[in-house]
């Protein structure tokens, strides 16, 4: 059985289709499909039914997709092992912020490709979360602060934020002057989430409530610069609307704890090297 073959019927089973999965495989719907083909007639079983809008996996599909998937991956780490000083080949698709992203991630992947002339890096940039496992990404890349999950996870580096507002919603509604009295302000934010401060030797957390939500930070600075409440966004994002004066600092008394940058794998025993290499390409920029 040909591991390309095995490799192939992944990706289309992660892509939802032979034209989703040829343009990240960078090769013809033809070939793809004559590998489809050639596995499961090695199979004798159909893996995949063939839809007007793409390819759905048979009962049999979904489970050798599994096992095909830990195959391939085992075929990996097995030879990065016996060739540790080898070049990197293969693929690496990486999951990434959209607000962070092409700005700042987007240098250190192509630095990355730069270094690795065998390797096919593959970011896929979006704010929603990626489930890297059943999407098949080797790693994603997370900001903020990690909640509990069964991922490894590696911080690469800190991030800061600030609690921001406009000159015009300030006018408007006044300043909170204590994690408290935010409570009763609108709140842009991506989702229901909590909000902590710094005072002295404790730490404050509080639910905030909003109108206005939006997965992505970018959107949520926009919503800020049109005087539509409150938001907490990472200082990477806000400093021009700072020096232009679009946004202004509020509660600067209570500092916001550092959150993170972080590279995040699926479980298991060992870390592919080329994901070991990323993760150290990107604390040599951001550690």
């Amino acid at each position: 059985m040909d591991t390309e073959d095995l490799r192939t019927f992944v990706d289309v089973a992660d892509a939802g289709g032979v034209s989703s999965a040829a343009r990240r495989l960078g090769v013809s719907k033809s070939i793809v499909s004559r590998r489809l083909f050639r596995l499961e007639a090695e199979l004798g079983v159909q893996l995949l039914a063939r839809t007007t809008r793409g390819a759905a996996l048979t009962e049999a599909g979904v489970t050798f997709r599994e096992h095909a998937a830990r195959v391939c991956a085992e075929i990996d780490i097995a030879l990065e092992t016996i060739m540790p000083a080898g070049e990197l080949r293969g693929r690496l698709r990486i999951a990434a912020p959209l607000s962070l992203g092409p700005t700042h991630l987007a240098p250190v992947f192509a630095e990355m490709a730069r270094r690795h002339p065998l390797l096919h890096v593959q970011a896929s940039y979006s704010d929603r979360f990626v489930d890297i496992i059943g999407e098949g990404f080797d790693c994603a890349i997370r900001v903020g602060y990690l909640n509990d999950s069964n991922l490894i996870a590696r911080r690469v580096g800190p991030v800061s934020g600030t609690l921001v507002a406009s000159p015009d919603y300030v006018r408007e509604h006044g300043t909170p002057g204590t994690p408290d009295e935010l409570l009763t302000h609108q709140a842009l934010m991506q989702g229901t989430e909590t909000w902590q401060f710094i005072d002295g030797d404790k730490t404050i957390s509080i639910h905030p409530q909003g109108r206005f939500k939006a997965d992505n930070g970018s959107a949520l600075a926009a919503a800020a610069v049109a005087g539509l409440g409150i938001a907490w966004l990472p200082d990477h994002l806000i400093k021009g609307y700072l020096d232009s004066g679009a946004l202004v600092q509020v509660m600067p008394r209570y500092r916001v704890p550092t959150a993170g940058m972080f590279v995040v794998r699926p479980p298991g025993q060992h870390s592919t090297r080329k994901v070991r290499v990323l993760t150290e390409l990107l604390i040599e920029h951001f550690g």
